[in-house]
This record gives C-alpha cells, sequence and structure tokens, in this order.
C-alpha cells in the first residue's frame, strides 16, 4: 500500500470512528430522552426500545445482521465492507452511550417544553454523524442495504425507498408516541438531511462561469493574469445560427465572483454569462482532499 493509499484509508477510518460516535450520542442524549424518533432500522431499534424496553445498541445489530449478509450475497464484499464497519461501530457506541447513562457518566438532555432546541441540536448531531460515515464511504446498515438492493434489482429509486421506509416507520410510531413528537421528528430529520449534504458536498463552495463572448482568448489571457485562475477554452455551435463558438469556463471562489463579472463586462458588454454552484472544489488553486 502505497502512502496516499495508507493516509487515505486512516481518514476513512478516523471519519467512520467520529462519525458512529457522534450518531450514538446525539440518539442517546437528544432523541431517546425526549420520546422523539429516527428512520429505518435505527428508528424500529428506538421503537422497541419504547414499547419493549430493549437496548437499541442490541435490537439494530439484531435486525442489521441479516440485511448485512443479503447485501453481502448481493453486492458483494468491497461494497459492504464499510457498511460493515459502520454498523458494529454504530452498536458498539450505543452500548457505550447506554452505559454512560446507566452509570450517570452521562446526563441526557430533557426538555418539557422547549422541544424546538431538542430537535435543532438532535438534526445537526445526527446529520454530522451521517455526514461523516457518507463521507468515509459507509454507512449504517439498515435500509440503505435495502435500497441498494432494489435499486440493483428493480430499478426503483435509492431515495424514494429510503424515504418510503422512513415514512412506514414513523408511521407505526404513533402508536406508541404521541403525533407532537412524531411531527418535531420530521423537523430533526429535516435538519439532519440538509447537514448531511452540507458535508457530503463540501463546506468550500464556488462558482462556475460559463460565458460566451468575443474574443474568448483574449478574455481568458485576462483572466489568467487578474485573477491567477485556469481557464478552459471549449469549441461550440450555436443550434440556431450554426457558428462556431469558443465558451470559456472558470472556476473562481465565491470573493472572486464580483470581480470576474466586471472584467467580462469590461471585455464585452454583450457577453453572456452563465453562473452556476460549485462545491467541494479539488485541485490547484483550491484545496487538497
Amino acid at each position: 500500500m502505497n502512502r496516499f493509499l495508507f493516509w487515505n484509508s486512516v481518514k476513512s477510518w478516523s471519519l467512520l470512528l467520529a462519525g458512529t460516535a457522534l450518531y450514538a450520542f446525539g440518539l442517546q442524549y437528544f432523541i431517546i430522552p425526549n420520546l422523539l424518533m429516527e428512520g429505518g432500522v435505527t428508528g424500529i431499534a428506538v421503537l422497541l426500545n419504547y414499547a419493549l424496553e430493549l437496548p437499541v445498541s442490541l435490537t439494530s445489530l439484531l435486525i442489521n445482521l441479516p440485511l448485512f449478509l443479503l447485501g453481502w450475497r448481493q453486492l458483494g464484499r468491497g461494497a459492504m465492507l464499510y457498511t460493515l464497519a459502520g454498523t458494529v461501530l454504530l452498536s458498539l457506541f450505543l452500548w457505550i452511550a447506554e452505559q454512560a447513562v446507566e452509570r450517570g457518566w452521562l446526563v441526557p438532555f430533557r426538555s418539557e417544553h422547549d422541544f424546538i432546541l431538542v430537535v435543532l441540536y438532535a438534526g445537526v448531531t445526527l446529520g454530522v454523524g451521517l455526514g461523516l460515515v457518507f463521507r468515509a464511504g459507509g454507512t449504517t446498515g439498515g435500509v440503505d442495504i435495502i435500497a441498494r438492493i432494489l435499486h440493483r434489482m428493480r430499478g426503483w429509486s435509492m431515495g424514494q425507498i429510503i424515504l418510503s421506509l422512513d415514512v412506514l416507520v414513523l408511521g407505526v410510531s404513533l402508536l406508541f408516541i404521541p403525533k407532537e413528537k412524531v411531527l418535531y421528528t420530521l423537523v430533526s430529520v429535516f435538519i439532519a438531511s440538509k447537514i448531511i449534504d452540507y458535508i457530503q458536498e463540501g463546506a468550500y463552495s464556488a462558482k462556475a462561469f460559463t460565458i460566451l463572448c468575443t474574443e474568448p482568448e483574449k478574455l481568458a489571457g485576462t483572466i489568467t493574469r487578474a485573477l491567477d485562475r485556469g481557464v478552459t477554452l471549449m469549441p461550440a455551435v450555436g443550434a440556431y445560427s450554426g457558428e462556431s463558438k469558443t465558451i470559456v469556463y472558470c472556476v473562481v471562489s465565491r470573493f472572486e465572483i464580483g470581480k470576474l463579472k466586471s472584467l467580462v463586462r469590461q471585455h464585452d458588454r454583450r457577453a453572456f454569462i452563465v453562473i452556476s454552484e460549485v462545491h467541494d472544489v479539488l485541485g490547484e488553486g483550491f484545496r487538497d482532499e
């Protein structure tokens, strides 16, 4: 294993450890003490805890194991390695958190009135935890495995499968917890999903400029000198006119948007500019992974 692969592996395992630990903490500190819910297999384990007082760490592992074996057969060993790691580590950290609560080392955050504060911090904590796990290339098992199998076998959308199963779990939870708690859970799930997207796409955002103008080569030189950014020239053909054109493509930080727009306008007042959102920019002039 070369140096790059070694450090990449260290980074992935570090993210997986941190993510599962944070997710387990969020469940034990915010979700369970306030009778809130969670989606997927973890939600089923939480529901069994409410109904039968079964430990979440054990039930989530027992439910995930047969799903993991099914996934191993259907998806292959390579696809399931980090999923197995995420599943086992989550159960381990859930057990540690349960022991900490039982022994009084961790005092859960309970609220009788200010549930907005609870769901806000629960959503952020669970979202960051899952986001780190996903960024490491792993999952916490459960419905992710079912969704991947059904997507491969039936071609169904993974997002729709996961959403449908989460809705089913939350629907069943209405038999055991007040509907207000389920509604608060939906707020927490929404916040968590946004945090996951933020972590997955990267905290660093940039803008991509697609420009049609006169003398594109001259504009490319101006951008390179003024902003010290790389520029790509791409050949194109106008669909209506049939004329050959050259597209100027450049990615800049959000702090350079105004300056680049000014440079383009100074070069060609009639230039056509499309500005697109870009996430997680890697490479020269931005950041390394």
